[in-house]
């Protein structure tokens, strides 16, 4: 097969909050959204299926990014027998949740790590030098207030996201010479995803988002457009770092102010 196939945006981490509103959004403009998600086999069809029913084109399969293999293998398949991968989403969370040092078992503290981190690198380590030898392509990753600042309970999570950050960095340093974008977005709120937030609060969610008031979370569907945006960036004007949140949300530089420093 020749490169004048479909290219394609590859999203790994594919829920239905952000990775599943990017793909749609590439996939209206002609992408086809490879769609790759670690369990839920109905919910990623139930995506496709949105994405097609909207005369896009996508695919999906289930993937437990943790493994080793896994990723490479992934990227060489859409490769082969789909079609360039000229835009890649690495959406995937890393919380293990609220835990005290002591409670952060060696087993806990390294999967945060390969999830947040080492899956991105592994990710770049085979998808790099085919864009580098397409001459383009762009790499977005999504992050979180984590990887600016460590938080109580958050050693794993704040590590790998840290690790996550300074890596896109690197990647940039090196790549971007060579016609690569990577984009670190830092979602510092609370999104309206149902895979992720909802099932974290359960019966309770609803009650959340209508606490926060009008648009006091982030949509989604808004933040595929700011993924979207960045994708088609010049060159003599990228955005290598972004921090995103409602219009409600104090930014986490700035959230816990010293009362004595604002009295007349």
């Amino acid at each position: 097969m020749s490169d004048e196939r479909k290219p394609v945006f590859l999203v790994i981490g594919a829920g239905a909050g952000i990775g599943g509103h990017a793909a749609a959004r590439f996939a209206r403009e002609g992408y086809h959204a490879v769609l790759a998600r670690r369990s839920d086999e109905e919910g990623l069809q139930r995506l496709v299926a949105q994405i097609e029913d909207a005369g896009g084109s996508a695919s999906g399969t289930l993937l437990n990014a943790s493994d080793d293999g896994t990723i490479e293998e992934l990227v060489e398949r859409v490769e082969a027998n789909i079609g360039p991968i000229t835009c890649a989403l690495y959406n995937l969370g890393a919380q293990i949740g609220n835990r005290t040092l002591d409670n952060t078992p060696h087993g806990a503290f390294e999967l945060g790590w390969r999830l947040g981190c080492f899956g991105l690198f592994r990710l770049a380590h085979v998808l790099m030098p085919k864009m580098v030898a397409r001459g383009q392509g762009t790499l977005l990753v999504t992050s979180a207030t984590a990887a600016v600042r460590g938080n109580t309970g958050q050693h794993s999570h704040a590590a790998a996201m840290g690790g996550r950050r300074m890596l896109c960095q690197t990647l940039n340093a090196e790549f971007a010479p060579q016609g690569v974008h990577v984009a670190h977005v830092v979602v510092d709120g609370s999104v309206d995803a149902p895979d992720t937030l909802g099932k974290l609060l359960g019966d309770k969610f609803e009650a959340y988002k209508a606490s926060k008031g009008e648009d006091g979370v982030i949509d989604p569907a808004a933040l595929a457009e700011t993924y979207w945006s960045l994708a088609q960036q010049p060159r003599n004007c990228w955005t290598h770092e972004i921090d995103v949140r409602p219009w409600t949300d104090v930014p986490w530089w700035n959230d816990n102010p010293i009362v004595a420093i604002d009295r007349d």
